[in-house]
């Protein structure tokens, strides 16, 4: 994983290189890019993150933030494990364009969160969309009911280490494996998004659109085959790769299909294929 700020420090000085990875399968079309920037970014105690709305979310609901499973305050989820409903009073420092920090927001609850399938935590903030952008003048970032194209320009946001990483989508694996956890339909970045611990839980923000497609979340650091910290690829005849120095996130499209008014979770919802309890 784009380990939690403490587990990666002594790794910081040797971050950066990457090998170059395969084409792309499919090109994405031209299009004019939006600007990206830190706003509606946040700053966790080791991990970064991003204040974000649903297609249907309103701004009188509770603000959402995201950022990955293994950031989450109580652990790693275990292979397997779901976690919804959880008491949260984690903060949040809410950065604006430029990256300054301007508030600092607070959970109350995890909504959702596993690494099973996908790496996310989704918090629940005890502040609404409108009450954000009354008070700090920004807005939330758009989650992407769509896949990601590959070859997209993208960008990731890191809140924490206040830097963006400029890549291209590279194309998707089938299965992501990292030590015991395994992710599906992941998706992997260009060499240039050369991401390090701290980064974890980042947007990554289609640049055509300015909307959040998927979580930055792990990368292949020393070579090594399907262990922590250096996840491997998987396709469907099983045929395993390793791709040292390239790094991952994974897709975020899936969930706003399990979300009903009022940013309310519903796992049984049509349409919801996140993991459940």
């Amino acid at each position: 994983m784009n380990k939690p700020l403490l587990a990666a420090l002594s790794a910081l000085a040797l971050a950066g290189l990457g090998t170059a990875p395969a084409a792309a399968s499919q090109s994405a079309p031209q299009a004019k890019a939006v600007t990206v920037d830190f706003a509606g970014t946040v700053s966790l105690s080791n991990c970064s993150g991003s204040v974000v709305r649903l297609p249907n979310s309103a701004d009188t609901d509770p603000a959402l933030v995201l950022t990955n499973g293994h950031c989450l305050e109580t652990g790693f989820p275990e292979p397997g494990e779901v976690i919804t409903g959880q008491s949260s009073s984690r903060t949040f420092g809410l950065l604006n364009s430029a990256g300054t920090k301007v508030a600092t927001l607070r959970a109350n609850q995890v909504v959702y969160s596993t690494m099973t399938d996908t790496d996310v935590t989704l918090y629940r903030l005890t502040t609404t969309y409108a009450a954000i952008k009354s008070s700090y003048g920004i807005n939330a970032l758009a989650l992407n009911d769509a896949h990601p194209v590959a070859g997209s320009a993208i960008k990731v946001v890191s809140g924490y280490w206040k830097r963006t990483y400029s890549c291209n989508t590279d194309g998707f694996v089938y299965r992501l494996k990292e030590g015991d956890w395994t992710w599906k339909d992941s998706l992997r970045y260009t060499a240039a998004c050369d991401t390090i611990g701290g980064t974890s839980g980042s947007p990554v923000i289609d640049t055509a659109t300015g909307k959040v497609v998927a979580v930055n979340n792990t990368g292949n650091e020393d070579g090594q085959r399907c262990t922590e910290n250096n996840p491997c690829e998987v396709d469907e005849n099983g045929t395993v790769t390793v791709r040292k120095g390239i790094n991952y996130a994974e897709e975020t499209y899936q969930i706003p299909a399990c979300f009903t008014t009022g940013n309310k979770l519903n796992l049984g919802a049509a349409g919801c294929v996140l993991p459940k309890p």
